[in-house]
């Protein structure tokens, strides 16, 4: 990437997930000016961020709300500022757990069982067997998600999600291995398998130095045998590619005893600390990509697309 290039890292943003944000951002900026790009950091507290002069493209490191539902990337195109990552569609299309899961059965992409209740009036219980996960669709990082195992535990996990919107989705318990693909232009990354030390992949096992609780083991590339790896990552790319996603996205997926996989969610803005999931998968490709480098593929990649959009 041309190094005369101004890059603002936009971090932070006004969502649940501000303070991974503030993490994922410094490290890519860090990362950039490693590899001797001209990059600045910008802590965005509102929906209206005031870029440096002169910039030439807006790295997005905000997690969930407004980086990763398509505000962030409206407001971009309307001051004419390059960006990396999914675009406005794609990215609120992602965001929302709802609508992406009937992309994914329009596209004969596998993923759990579903049932979407309206919170709007009311807090009714799912009429889903147990067990089953309850989750807000426009919330990431596992916020407001809840695995129901028993009645007395429904109403509680359906007040929580409640919080987050008008709807709770509502999805069938896949028991087995909790792993998740990386996708950066057209290469599939290997996969990585995550093993909680305790419960489920929430946001004490996620980010562990939030709360000094929980914790997480990851393999990379997961102890899968080949043709049960090749079908994870097919399932994942077709996730990717149900949505519409341009440049890079992260899929999560729950492979089942039987090997068959599930998939949960493509995440557009994924986390981006030199030990996150992403980096983790770029660094054990081949070739493979260390931190720094995979920062400024992501960013070639995203001022490719868009100069090729503004120029048709």
């Amino acid at each position: 990437m041309d190094e005369s290039v101004l890059i603002a890292v936009l971090m932070g943003g006004p969502g649940s997930e501000r303070e991974v944000s503030l993490s994922s951002g410094q490290a890519v900026l860090e990362a950039l000016q490693g590899e001797g790009m001209n990059a600045l950091g910008v802590d965005v507290t509102d929906r209206t961020p005031t870029l440096p002069e002169g910039t030439g493209l807006a790295f997005n490191v905000i997690h969930g709300t407004y980086g990763e539902d398509g505000g962030l990337q409206e407001y971009l195109e309307a001051l004419g500022v390059p960006y990396t990552g999914a675009g406005r569609v794609s990215s609120d299309l992602a965001f929302d757990k709802v609508a992406s899961k009937k992309c994914f059965v329009e596209a004969g992409v596998p993923t759990p069982v579903s049932e979407i209740i309206d919170v709007s009036n009311g807090i009714p219980l799912p009429t889903m067997e147990f067990p089953y996960v309850v989750k807000p669709p426009k919330e990431g990082s596992s916020v407001g998600v809840h695995i129901v195992r028993t009645a007395d535990e429904a109403q509680a996990a359906m007040e929580d999600a409640a919080k987050y919107g008008d709807e709770v989705l509502v999805e069938q318990f896949v028991e087995g291995k909790e792993l998740t693909v990386g996708i950066v232009g057209e290469e599939v990354f290997p996969i990585v398998q995550i093993v909680p030390r305790s419960g489920f992949y929430d946001m004490a096992n996620k980010y562990p130095w939030m709360s000094e609780d929980g914790g997480t083991d990851y393999h990379c590339p997961a102890n899968l045998d080949v043709t049960t790896a090749k079908m994870v990552s097919d399932s994942a790319l077709a996730a990717h590619n149900a949505l519409g996603i341009e440049v890079y996205s992260r899929v999560d997926i729950l492979l089942d005893s039987y090997g068959h996989p599930y998939i949960l969610e493509a995440n557009t803005i994924p986390g981006m600390t030199a030990s996150s999931l992403l980096p983790k998968a770029a660094a054990a490709a081949e070739p493979s990509y260390g931190f720094g480098a995979l920062c400024c593929r992501i960013g070639e990649l995203s001022l490719a697309l868009r100069e090729t959009n503004a120029s048709t």
